[in-house]
């Protein structure tokens, strides 16, 4: 995760996944604020322990401004301070840890998961609350405790949940209306072939009987004209 312009499109969740067993975490503390960001811890926690109820997995908010006294510290430095910083903070491979980093109004971010954690937090879980978390950081009516309460809340919802693709619905509609056309196509020549058979109906209930005789009576008669000729 590596962040520091806003953007509104959210990863979609392509996979069914399942939450860890209880006891897998050894819970801790869930977050250092190294920012003096956070005035209003329970709203924090209230999005941390949402998270770590649907996935199952703990989740740790480390903020700060520097990373080895540097304010802007290289991917590869980074990937390493929360690499160590995992390993000093749990003593379970089911914790996920996002160190943030923010100097100037720029932020700068990097997530790290523990071995089993990796089963429900694989990379697009990842991706979605990298997201989100880009998605609020830029909300400017947010604070930041309801930003970071706001985007691991709707990334617990989101990666829980298998995203359906909005072509699934286009698909259904234009079904419906294929069936509606073909259906209506149906009706309407089932209906001029009944108003047909009803018009030829009425014109033979028209037809005087006498004709029908008339008709006879002249075949006949040139039936014998024929044989006296002959």
């Amino acid at each position: 995760m590596n962040s520091s312009s806003g953007g509104s499109n959210i990863t979609i969740s392509s996979v069914e996944r399942v939450p860890l067993p209880p006891g897998s975490v050894n819970e801790t503390e869930y977050y250092t604020d190294g920012l003096d960001w956070i005035s209003n811890e329970t709203k924090l926690i209230k999005g941390l322990k949402y998270f770590y109820k649907e996935t199952g997995v703990q989740p740790y908010l480390y903020l700060t401004d520097t990373i080895n006294g540097s304010h802007f510290p290289t991917d590869a430095e980074l990937e390493a301070f929360a690499g160590s910083l995992y390993d000093e903070l749990f003593t379970d491979e089911a914790h996920l840890l996002l160190v943030l980093l923010e100097y100037e109004d720029m932020y700068k971010g990097w997530y790290i998961v523990g071995t089993q954690a990796k089963s429900v937090i694989d990379t697009e879980a990842g991706n979605i609350l990298a997201d989100y978390i880009d998605r609020y950081y830029y909300e400017s009516s947010l604070s930041n405790e309801e930003f970071l309460c706001k985007a691991f809340s709707d990334a617990a919802d989101r990666i829980m949940t298998v995203t359906r693709s909005p072509w699934i619905t286009v698909f259904i509609v234009m079904g419906v209306v294929v069936l509606v056309i073909v259906l209506f196509t149906w009706w309407k020549k089932h209906k001029e072939q009944k108003n047909l058979e009803a018009k030829r109906r009425e014109e033979m209930l028209k037809t005087p009987l006498d004709r029908f005789g008339d008709t006879e009576a002249e075949d006949l008669t040139k039936k014998y004209q024929d044989d006296n000729e002959q």
